[in-house]
């Protein structure tokens, strides 16, 4: 008697949502068939399209274009125009001042006098050669890239402001090309 009451508890407690074989078989297909459609459905979203990483745009155009530039480029400048050239101020603020307007290592000061009197008493085509070849500290054109031409135009700048009476260079006219 107690074996009968205790099969009725247990079916009446134990029962689960699957009664028949037809239930079965569903829920045997799908518990292969959802995970696979999910994973499938997944891989695609992943691989479907190239999906730049959060603030990188290193597949651009624009990053592209600039990692295959060539690392130097030549530019062609015409001597025979004069308006292109930049005037001794021009080439004194953009490369001169760094070491003239403060005296680093041991620059002569835009218009100290003291300091530029010995200089110019060596002449203005020493003070052009020191400034066009480099001396002491300073490089060959102070690290600029200009014209020869310029270059004395910021020469002959600084040395007027320190007391000298040079004129500025004049550019050179270049003849006419010969007719082929």
């Amino acid at each position: 008697m107690s074996d009968a009451h205790h099969d009725d508890h247990y079916e009446a407690n134990h029962e689960g949502p699957i009664r028949t074989p037809k239930q079965l078989i569903v829920a045997v297909i799908l518990a292969f068939v959802v995970p696979i459609t999910i994973i499938v459905l997944l891989a695609g979203y992943v691989s479907s399209s190239t999906k730049p990483s959060a603030g990188s745009d290193g597949l651009g155009p624009q990053a592209t274009a600039a990692r295959i530039a060539p690392v130097g480029q030549v530019t062609v400048k015409d001597a025979s125009d004069t308006s292109a050239l930049k005037s001794g101020t021009e080439v004194y603020t953009a490369v001169c001042a760094a070491c003239h307007a403060a005296g680093v290592a041991n620059a002569p000061k835009l218009g100290d006098a003291a300091a530029w009197g010995p200089r110019i008493a060596t002449g203005y085509e020493t003070l052009l050669t020191s400034a066009l070849k480099g001396k002491g500290a300073m490089g060959a054109q102070g690290g600029g890239d200009f014209s020869d031409v310029e270059i004395a135009r910021a020469v002959v700048h600084m040395a007027n402001a320190g007391g000298a009476k040079f004129e500025e260079p004049k550019v050179a006219a270049t003849p006419a090309s010969a007719p082929q």
